[in-house]
């Protein structure tokens, strides 16, 4: 198991540093695995002048599966672009092929009440959210700054889809939903953008290859209200780049905290990079008190697709829901009458919790 480390910025040291405890604990001491850490982000520029350094870069090629913080500095959005600690990630994902970005939206039950919803509007609530990773306007050309002919300065972006890039993400789509409950809702803006009207026309196409799979299209907008009116309608949700990241951070707050949200970018073939969905927190970092669990589920995630270990990673999901039933918290999920730790004691407890599972 070749694994890199990106920890990356702020929180992410902290929350990539339980994660790879929990990965130690959950593969045991006789696990033939290589791990190999490097600077990204922020951290990147401080080491090599670059956020995503041509070495990080090479070992992250090398790897199977990547394990990735977080990228981030305070006033990070004033650096030229190229030279952003969050452009890292954007360049490690269109170099690597990682197209297909999973953010499962799962309740656990004794979260229910950390949720700011109604009991009866998150419990039992299960949706995955398939966010399209390489294209849109995140990645468009031309894009920039220029002056108008007044001479007031413009900013410019180009939001981008060809037929191939949609079919890809689209045959993912159908094939989890196949997995799951049998319904794609695809998310889209059809009726102002064309770009979105291409998005619908081929998965409108590409779902009657999967007569079994239900397939319905909701605007972005309505999909935003929809989610916090009635989650559990959704099985699949697929959309574009920029929709999925605003989506799946609204989604995250169903479930009680963003600290909760795993993730998972594949390529065509099993490799991925595995990150929790939250920020590097600056405001935060070095406190010991971010939530972990993203991170470690994030791992778990790892295990199960880029691995093929299932069963090890269903060990550490029971392990994170066995110490959430023994009240412990961390301050982001904390409630009255649980037990409040911080990042490392809450990796501590996953560990312990493992220990005890029967092998």
């Amino acid at each position: 198991m070749k694994i890199a480390i990106l920890p990356g910025d702020g929180v992410g040291k902290e929350v990539t540093a339980q994660a790879v405890k929990v990965l130690k604990a959950v593969m045991g001491k006789h696990a033939a695995m290589e791990l190999a850490e490097a600077p990204i982000g922020g951290a990147g520029v401080e080491a090599a002048g670059d956020p995503l350094p041509a070495a990080t870069l090479d070992v992250a090629r090398r790897a199977e599966a990547i394990l990735f913080g977080a990228a981030g500095v305070p006033g990070d959005e004033n650096i030229p672009y190229a030279m952003r600690p969050g452009a890292s990630l954007l360049r490690l994902r269109k170099d690597l092929g990682l197209f297909a970005n999973f953010r499962p939206v799962f309740m656990f039950p004794e979260l229910i009440g950390a949720s700011t919803l109604k009991p009866e509007i998150v419990e039992g609530l299960d949706i995955v959210i398939l966010r399209e990773l390489t294209g849109d306007v995140y990645f468009g050309e031309p894009r920039g700054h220029r002056a108008t002919a007044s001479g007031e300065r413009e900013g410019y972006n180009t939001m981008r889809y060809s037929e191939s890039e949609v079919e890809r993400i689209a045959h993912v789509a159908f094939q989890t939903a196949r997995g799951r409950r049998g319904k794609v809702c695809s998310v889209d803006k059809a009726n102002v953008l064309e770009t979105s009207q291409l998005w619908r026309d081929v998965m409108t196409r590409v779902g009657k290859e999967y007569p079994d799979v239900e397939l319905s299209h909701v605007f972005v907008d309505a999909a935003a209200m929809m989610l916090m009116r009635a989650p559990k309608q959704f099985d699949v949700m697929v959309t574009g780049n920029i929709f999925g990241d605003i989506l799946s951070d609204c989604a995250a707050m169903l479930t009680g905290s963003i600290g909760m949200l795993p993730s998972a970018s594949l390529a065509l073939d099993k490799k991925g990079l595995y990150e929790p969905v939250h920020g590097s927190a600056p405001d935060i970092a070095g406190r010991n008190i971010a939530n972990p669990m993203a991170a470690i589920l994030s791992m778990a995630m790892m295990l199960r697709y880029s691995f093929d270990l299932a069963d090890k990673a269903d060990r550490v999901q029971r392990a994170v829901a066995g110490v959430l039933a023994e009240g412990y918290r961390t301050p982001d999920i904390f409630q009255p009458g649980m037990k409040r730790v911080g990042t490392s004691e809450m990796g501590d407890a996953i560990v312990a919790a493992l220990a005890r599972m029967p092998a």
